[in-house]
């Protein structure tokens, strides 16, 4: 898994008909790096979240093959400042 932050959302107005509904965020990696993640949990700019990648990621879409590599699989509580 990687930890990281979100940075932003994705926009694309032309995509392949396969991917799912939802949002791509950028997100930068704790340590450096940034990647792009896909995320059905509606997270938002400057939260702390886990991804995870691979075949792990493509497995989460049942029954489609999703164009996906990295996905959002949970959001990371933070305590107040």
């Amino acid at each position: 898994m990687i930890k990281g932050r979100v940075k932003g959302k994705i926009w694309s107005s032309r995509h392949v008909d396969t991917l799912p509904a939802g949002a791509l965020l950028e997100v930068e990696a704790d340590g450096g790096g940034r990647l792009i993640a896909f995320d059905p949990l509606g997270c938002a700019d400057d939260e702390a979240v886990l991804i995870t990648q691979g075949s792990v990621a493509a497995a989460y879409f049942k029954g489609i093959t999703a164009p996906v590599d990295a996905i959002i699989i949970g959001s990371i509580d933070e305590k107040s400042k």
